[in-house]
């Protein structure tokens, strides 16, 4: 079960660790000696780009280009072990890490080009997620035979089977926000979307049912953690960020995949520019079912992962509390009242 309580925040992880020079010493010392026994060498000073309640990133020039270590915290560490299979089943669909350390919790990744997001905008989005999600639902179907070394790892369960339960999860955790920040909006949504339950145990069972077997979720497929290198606009494909990533029905990640895309065209669920990369996508799962099958398997899917991405909130904020965690504390109740949006790919109510 999922807990909310107040916290102060802990000085053994999260941004108070993390923006310490103390901290950054120790990180960049490690950071040298890695590259070292790569045959790499530092040639400039270490930045900082990104400081999260989740995570912190550094950023190296190096005599190979630019490197990243990126330091999760305890509750997305399973990261790091992580890559080792990624690398180990899908190595041309990942950035092939320099340095692993599970002990630490960090790791360091080779540069992988221009995120989608910033190389192509607009309408040419939708045309270049034709090309980008058939590589990632191949990554998908690469996985399933790897289904079961995933929690082990630390990878979060989130199988049709077990969704009733993680909605219970969901609605505590949500609630227990709610009583001590919320408004009168908040207490309502709480509300009207833990009445749902009913509902989200049918939808669980039918998706328990489907023809697709699990595989890895990435959960966060925006177009900036796609990275495409070369001169075209979707050059080679490799993605990246996997902090967020359960195991559950593969379609789930096209809850933010194409609710991304919907946000930013401004369009309908059943918008051409929806439809074209959903279908691409799906054609990689062709043999598993007829194609109207696995668009209702992807729209229940989708429903179901918005449980999923609510706790996936909920985990990236709680070492530090809610009352740290600034712009982001909300986002668990956000993504738990899209579940009473009519659309399957609203990512908020």
């Amino acid at each position: 079960m999922l807990s909310t309580e107040n916290r102060e925040a802990d000085p053994g992880h999260g941004t108070a660790l993390w923006s310490s020079a103390a901290w950054r010493r120790s990180a960049v010392s490690w950071l040298d000696e890695r590259l070292a026994a790569a045959g790499m060498e530092r040639t400039g000073e270490v930045t900082q780009p990104h400081l999260r309640p989740w995570g912190t990133v550094l950023r190296a020039p190096t005599t190979r280009g630019p490197v990243w270590l990126k330091a999760p915290g305890p509750d997305t560490a399973f990261e790091v072990g992580l890559y080792r299979l990624l690398l180990r089943v899908a190595p041309d669909r990942i950035l092939p890490p320099i340095a692993v350390d599970v002990e630490r919790g960090w790791l360091v990744l080779p540069d992988g080009g221009t995120p989608l997001g910033e190389r192509v905008d607009g309408a040419a989005l939708a045309d270049a997620l034709v090309t980008v999600l058939p590589e990632y639902g191949r990554l998908q179907r690469d996985l399933m035979p790897h289904v079961e070394d995933l929690p082990p790892l630390g990878v979060a369960d989130m199988r049709a089977a077990v969704m009733p339960r993680r909605f219970d999860e969901a609605a505590h955790a949500v609630g227990e926000y709610v009583e001590r920040y919320g408004d009168t909006s908040d207490r309502e949504t709480h509300r009207r979307v833990t009445a749902m339950r009913g509902t989200f145990a049918s939808w669980s069972e039918r998706l328990a049912a489907a023809s697709v077997p699990p595989s890895l979720d990435h959960n966060d497929l925006h177009p900036w953690n796609i990275l495409v290198s070369g001169a075209e606009p979707t050059g080679r494909i490799r993605f990246y960020d996997w902090g967020d990533s359960v195991v559950a029905h593969p379609f789930a990640g096209m809850l933010v995949a194409l609710g991304f895309l919907r946000l930013h065209l401004g369009a309908a669920p059943d918008d051409p520019a929806i439809l074209r990369p959903r279908d691409a996508y799906l054609e990689v799962f062709g043999d598993l079912a007829p194609h109207a099958e696995l668009v209702e398997e992807l729209e229940l899917a989708c429903r179901v992962g918005k449980i999923t991405r609510t706790l996936v909130w909920e985990r990236s904020i709680r070492a530090q509390g809610h009352a740290h965690a600034g712009e982001f504390a909300k986002a668990p109740l956000r993504s738990f009242g899209s579940l009473a949006a009519d659309s399957w790919i609203a990512l908020e109510a």
